[in-house]
């Protein structure tokens, strides 16, 4: 319940309607509770996810390596909180809520929470942007990524309302 209430509040701050879930077919997302690092980037940032969800990422990453394709971790878990100051810092910067909340769910929605969400980035294309699937590692990871369990979440039209994510993969248990 505490997080519930937690969630709750950081709505209320950022001034997220009380219906966003429902209105975007939204489950909450329960923050995980075991993460350990995965990866460490080139600037030092450490990313972290689940046990499980990490050695999947490292044995894909590994198959991918093999066939010559490199993939990179772009964000991996994220807080509730933390979601909510990515948003709050877009709204600072003259961004709206509504056009904020088709690229990034509000806190408490995102899959980021649980620890089994890995947005890849590659050298070969702009981090995050749609570009993405033109590359060798979208290619390879559309062919791939369901024998290690990711999945895509966002695809084109999807029923969440969110913007066309090709980078965002999602490790189903």
């Amino acid at each position: 319940m505490a997080y519930q209430n937690l969630i709750i509040e950081l709505h209320q701050k950022i001034g997220i309607p009380t219906d966003y879930a429902e209105q975007r077919n939204l489950s909450l997302q329960i923050e995980a509770t075991e993460l350990i690092a995965v990866e460490t980037n080139a600037v030092g940032k450490t990313f972290r996810a689940t046990p499980e969800t990490t050695l999947a990422w490292k044995n894909m990453q590994t198959a991918a390596t093999n066939d010559g394709v490199i993939l990179q971790i772009g964000s991996a878990f994220r807080s509730a909180i933390y979601q909510a100051q990515i948003i709050e810092d877009r709204m600072a910067q003259g961004r709206t809520l509504d056009d904020i909340l088709k690229g990034i769910a509000a806190p408490g929605y995102s899959e980021h929470h649980t620890g089994q969400a890995i947005d890849v980035i590659t050298t070969d294309s702009t981090p995050f942007s749609e570009h993405f699937e033109s590359t060798p590692a979208f290619a390879w990871l559309q062919k791939n990524a369901g024998q290690f369990g990711f999945r895509l979440s966002y695809p084109r039209g999807n029923k969440f309302g969110f913007v066309y994510e090709p980078w965002h993969w999602f490790y189903v248990k």
